[in-house]
């Protein structure tokens, strides 16, 4: 509708055409409000689902990292002592195999041998005896050449052990910190999931309160329309101002509302450009 058709519109059929669209949203809210309460009722479940889930995928993240973060700063202490341990070593020329090549081979040689006898030979039992005694011996003397190495450079029992905890440390972070990098792809969706829900259920809302408001002023709002068609447009008692008061200024050669505001913008726009200017000078 353009301006001159909407001048043409007399007050009587505007105020009638109100006062049908309260009568008819006084009949329709009721079904409205119902139906969004319906729906509100039928996504709080499901807000409440998607919540919880995404407070234990969060939460299992957080003990991963928890975990991670535990076991990665151990093993970067125990780095730190490895890396000490390693310096002592090779200053003192300490870096050395404990169990040198040429004791490891002969004493798989002596092992394999008594192993083969026992297998192939026809053996009472006391020579076996005697097999497994020597075999006890072999190992036992093994045993105590490496404790006497170990117990001549204690630096590299430490460099061994703290190795080997440190190793392990950074296995248990690794997999800690894979676990929790694929908490957090699950847990995305799920937080996607809880927002959108979360989003509709607002929007649900607002318009529930919207329509419950509209309902609440419908009898009042009917009153006021009909007592106008019946009553004029004017000034009424009761706090009823004049309807066409705006009108009859413009008729009178006056300027609208749109025009007065347009008017105080411009001049509001004015005074902003024209105040840098005269800071400049």
């Amino acid at each position: 509708m353009d301006t001159e058709q909407l001048l043409a519109v007399s007050p009587e059929d505007m105020a009638r055409a109100l006062l049908a669209r309260r009568q008819l949203l006084k009949e329709q809210l009721p079904t409205v409000i119902r139906t969004l309460e319906a729906e509100e009722q039928k996504l709080t479940p499901k807000a409440k689902k998607a919540m919880e889930n995404n407070k234990i995928i969060n939460a299992k993240v957080s003990d991963l990292k928890e975990k991670r973060n535990n076991a990665q700063k151990k093993a970067n202490e125990l780095l730190k002592v490895v890396k000490e341990s390693r310096t002592k070593l090779m200053e003192v020329d300490g870096m050395i195999n404990l169990d040198p090549s040429w004791k490891k081979e002969k004493m798989f040689e002596e092992i394999e041998e008594i192993e083969k006898l026992i297998e192939t030979s026809a053996l009472d039992h006391k020579a076996e005896r005697k097999l497994l005694d020597r075999r006890k011996k072999i190992i036992e003397v093994n045993d105590k050449w490496l404790r006497e190495r170990r117990d001549l450079n204690p630096e590299m029992v430490t460099y061994i052990n703290a190795r080997r905890e440190m190793n392990a440390l950074f296995r248990e972070a690794d997999k800690s910190h894979r676990n929790m990098l694929n908490g957090v792809e699950k847990a995305q969706p799920q937080h996607d999931k809880q927002m959108k829900i979360r989003n509709e259920i607002r929007e649900i809302r607002r318009q529930l309160d919207r329509a419950k408001e509209l309902f609440a002023q419908s009898d009042k709002a009917i009153s006021h329309w009909e007592r106008r068609l019946k009553q004029g447009f004017g000034e009424l008692d009761g706090g009823f101002s004049d309807l066409l008061a705006a009108q009859k200024k413009v008729s009178e050669g006056g300027d609208s509302s749109f025009a007065r505001k347009k008017s105080t913008n411009k001049v509001k726009k004015e005074k902003i450009v024209r105040k840098p200017k005269e800071e400049k000078e």
